[in-house]
């Protein structure tokens, strides 16, 4: 019986000194959720701005989806937009369940810099996605910045 208090009062200590080491790696998980909807939404608003294209960026839980204009102007988006050395921009992995879009949301990065809610640009304004547990990602219409 003294043993096997000795190993319950000793495991009770190695969890005590591991669960801060094991929250701090989880906070980490999920500011890289967050870095990777930023990444994803600051490509789309280069993108947009360098090749002079509508690019349409579709942030729901679990992946930002990107998809660019063929031609302009345009009124939509065609073709699938690869990320920086991936073939499909997401963000965050589709197994992780942090990071959420509340509720799902579609914006479109005109050619001009700004970002609107419809393909045409008739309405811009800031945008909020919300990530589960971190800062919210601002999206500013009129001037495109994302942060």
């Amino acid at each position: 019986m003294p043993e096997l208090l000795a190993v319950i009062v000793l495991l009770g200590a190695l969890v005590v000194a591991g669960l801060p080491r094991l929250a701090g790696a989880l906070a980490q998980r999920d500011d890289h959720a967050r870095d990777r909807v930023l990444a994803a939404l600051r490509h789309a608003q280069a993108t947009a701005h360098s090749r002079h294209r509508l690019v349409c960026a579709t942030v729901a839980r679990g992946a930002v989806t990107l998809r660019v204009a063929s031609a302009h102007p345009a009124s939509g988006c065609d073709s699938a937009l690869p990320g920086p050395g991936v073939d499909a921009h997401r963000a965050p992995d589709a197994h992780h369940s942090a990071g959420a879009a509340s509720p799902a949301l579609a914006l479109y990065f005109q050619p001009d810099g700004r970002i609107s809610s419809d393909s045409a640009g008739r309405r811009a304004g800031e945008q909020r996605i919300v990530i589960d547990g971190q800062a919210p990602v601002v999206v500013v219409g009129e001037t495109g910045h994302v942060r």
